[in-house]
């Protein structure tokens, strides 16, 4: 049956006029901070930096969920790098806005058949274990060394999002094995086509596999696994991009809160930092779910593309003392 398009979605115009301001905030604000604020002593009174972490956060939630990435890949690189944080408390509160923007946007998800649960489980259950141990091994490691690499990390993921060949709708003849017994596969409606679009996955065994080392990095980081899941469900396993966007939110959903346990644990959630962010990228992702079925999967890339740059050489360049 031919599904009914969502009278709130967006027209072209509203959805230029928000990404505009997003990106207006996420450029804007953290190179206010990077000044120091006011002029008189160079410091900034404590209030205005939850004020600058909503705001940042309100706009990593409008562009993360159409791009699939989460709010954690976004929000380490950006926030560590411009604002006055140890890097510890940053990662804890990373995974807490990943996960924040994931259970805001996976209920829509879910009812839009953009995330399919049946495709979420098995690479969940990989990336909680894995990310586990990550954040073990991220928590003993020293801060220099962690800001270094994770300027080279996000700089590698710019270079992957850059010459990797997104394809909407990837061409899967047949599902493997795995795929078929347990029947992952789907229908979503594509507002853009106008017409339901049929899916299935292949080489499911090398996509798990993957998703282990990815949980690993994520919890090293504090990324969460956003960044590396909606390649993986696309180029790797076939899932159309939309549905490989969408399901990257639920697998967030599920698989953030093994790790960010083991930074609560440690003490390294700080609620200064924690509490406007979460609510800054709630809001935000709310607006992101939207977007997602009206907006160009590959326009949100490339801004994605450009902010992880900037935030990528200025995490290196702060962790080798620059």
């Amino acid at each position: 049956m031919r599904r009914v398009p969502s009278t709130l979605d967006y027209s072209d115009m509203s959805c230029s006029r928000l990404l505009t301001a997003a990106v207006t905030l996420l450029v804007v604000s953290p190179v206010f901070a990077a000044d120091g604020g006011s002029a008189a002593g160079g410091t900034m009174a404590w209030w205005l930096w939850p004020l600058l972490l909503f705001l940042v956060c309100f706009a990593l939630g409008i562009v993360a969920v159409p791009a699939g990435v989460g709010g954690g890949v976004l929000f380490v690189p950006i926030v560590a790098g411009f604002f006055p944080f140890h890097l510890d408390f940053v990662r804890g509160a990373g995974f807490m806005v990943g996960l924040s923007s994931a259970v805001a946007a996976s209920p829509s998800l879910m009812r839009l058949s953009l995330a399919d649960l049946r495709l979420a489980l098995l690479p969940s259950l990989l990336i909680s274990v894995s990310q586990m141990a990550g954040a073990v091994i991220g928590l003993e490691l020293p801060a220099a060394l962690v800001q270094t690499t994770l300027g080279l990390a996000i700089l590698g993921i710019v270079a992957l999002m850059w010459t990797a060949k997104k394809s909407e709708l990837p061409s899967v003849s047949l599902p493997d094995p795995i795929a078929a017994a347990l029947r992952i596969n789907g229908v979503f409606y594509d507002a853009a086509r106008g017409r339901n679009i049929e899916w299935k996955v292949h080489r499911t065994a090398t996509g798990l596999v993957s998703f282990t080392g990815i949980g690993v990095l994520a919890g090293i980081f504090g990324l969460g696994a956003g960044w590396a899941n909606v390649p993986t469900l696309n180029l790797l396993m076939g899932a159309p991009l939309k549905v490989s966007a969408g399901t990257s939110s639920l697998i967030l959903a599920m698989t953030t809160p093994s790790a960010a346990w083991v930074y609560i644990n440690q003490g390294a959630m700080l609620p200064l930092i924690v509490v406007p962010s979460i609510v800054g990228i709630m809001l935000g992702a709310l607006i992101g779910v939207r977007l997602l079925r009206v907006v160009k999967a590959s326009s949100i890339r490339h801004l994605v593309i450009a902010l992880l740059l900037v935030a990528g050489l200025r995490a290196l360049m702060k962790g080798i003392g620059l």
